[in-house]
């Protein structure tokens, strides 16, 4: 068990202050451009920000995406930053509950619902981890810390430069899985990547399945194939190295996805509310973030996470003023100029498609 809480704990840590982002492009939200309105005819007590989210709503388009569970400073971290959501009406989810089957001591640090009665919870499991449970055994993880959904992550370029990588994995069957979870869930599911971004032939399919809602989790923030890598030796670290910013970035994930019928959470790099505003702007109906807020709660504890959340509000609230715009959902009306990269990326998918 020790090995397993000790690769939570490096996770923590890297997150906290290695190099860990996605140096590349940033998400290309520098393509992003949003037109001004000098005159937007407008009082900032009429913004509201309430957004429909699955079955919930919350307060702010906004959700603390699944970061750590395991080890009992994680369960801190859990606690701690789902107290912070539950106060400001936003969405939270835990790291990967895989490592309850390891160590079932472990369920505690993912019990949240004490301190967050209010709070949207995303319980937390992988694909391939889905596939050898089962859908009862997903269902009993969901239940036992009493999340309102389960996330279903997808994260094939950090399982192969993680140090212990087998040679051999297998990614057969995640269609499958899912669409059995969909049904066994009642569709409680939202299905997420890893910091490498979910493409559009992806979430169509998805959607197909009944699926309702994804998070694109594109490449520009986080990079965990950067934390595999640095956490590796050899010949895996120097894959890690080299595929560190593999993906695709976040702003293309969003927008490509905008016009499928499900709905999008945009994470990867959303470290700001200008940068919120711009994905909210392409399509996304929810914006996620975890190492920010990670950071700011190890750093400064609760009021760290709720004054980086509230900061990251305001500046969605300010995007939307400044474009004249009274509702987060009317965001996907601004006017916007988008450059060359991420045009070239859109265009690619009108092709494909």
């Amino acid at each position: 068990m020790s090995d397993i809480y000790q690769r939570k704990r490096d996770h923590i840590d890297l997150c906290h202050t290695g190099p860990v982002e996605a140096g590349d492009h940033g998400g290309l939200w520098g393509d992003v451009k949003l037109v001004h309105d000098a005159l937007p005819e407008l009082a900032m007590g009429q913004l509201d920000l309430e957004t429909p989210f699955l079955d919930h709503t919350l307060r702010a388009p906004v959700m603390v995406t699944g970061m750590t569970g395991g080890p009992a400073e994680a369960g801190d971290i859990n606690r701690g930053v789902a107290k912070v959501c539950s106060d400001l009406g936003l969405a939270f989810g835990v790291g990967s509950q895989r490592v309850i089957t390891k160590a079932a001591e472990s369920l505690d640090t993912f019990r949240v619902r004490a301190q967050a009665p209010d709070a949207v919870i995303f319980g937390n499991i992988g694909v391939v981890q889905a596939r050898d449970m089962g859908p009862a055994a997903v269902a009993e993880l969901m239940h036992a810390i009493e999340a309102d959904y389960m996330a279903v992550h997808l994260n094939p370029a950090m399982e192969l430069v993680q140090p212990g990588a087998d040679a051999d994995s297998d990614f057969r069957g995640g269609y499958d899985v899912i669409g059995r979870l969909v049904d066994a869930l009642d569709g409680r599911v939202l299905v997420k990547e890893c910091g490498t971004g979910l493409g559009p032939k992806v979430v169509r399919r998805l959607a197909t399945l009944g699926v309702r809602a994804v998070d694109v989790s594109g490449s520009g923030g986080t990079s965990w194939i950067k934390v595999e890598a640095l956490r590796a030796q050899g010949a895996q670290a120097d894959l890690g190295h080299l595929f560190a910013d593999w993906g695709i970035p976040t702003a293309a994930a969003v927008a490509m996805s905008a016009d499928i019928d499900v709905q999008v959470v945009a994470s990867g790099g959303i470290g700001d509310g200008l940068v919120a505003g711009k994905a909210l702007a392409l399509g996304a109906d929810v914006v996620g973030c975890a190492r920010p807020v990670l950071q700011a709660f190890m750093d400064h504890g609760e009021d760290g996470a709720k004054a980086f959340l509230e900061t990251l509000t305001q500046g969605i609230r300010m995007v939307m003023a400044l474009t004249g715009t009274l509702t987060a959902a009317d965001l996907r009306r601004a006017p916007r100029v988008v450059g060359p990269t991420l045009r070239a990326w859109m265009d690619h998918e009108r092709t494909e498609r």
